[in-house]
């Protein structure tokens, strides 16, 4: 979905938390958001994946600077993690 957003792959990182029950677990404590995958933008939760569809599919992504585009330098992430239970 990043891809898709403009982002160059060479500017995130993935892990694939599915390998590792210890850090599946622990990062799901730590955004206390139950599901996988989750979104961080320097450092800062911003939702799990039908979160992050809606804002992708709304444009509040790119809208709110939160993914910058590949020719681009960020400059500073503006964006509001979403709301947790």
């Amino acid at each position: 979905m990043l891809g898709q957003q403009g982002v160059d792959p060479e500017k995130f990182a993935a892990y694939n938390v599915l390998e590792d029950p210890e850090l599946r677990d622990g990062i799901k404590e730590y955004s206390q958001w139950p599901t996988i995958p989750q979104l961080y933008v320097n450092k800062e939760f911003v939702g799990g994946c039908d979160i992050v569809m809606s804002m992708a599919q709304s444009g509040e992504l790119k809208a709110n600077d939160c993914l910058v585009p590949e020719d681009e330098e960020p400059e500073q992430a503006n964006i509001k993690p979403s709301e947790r239970s």
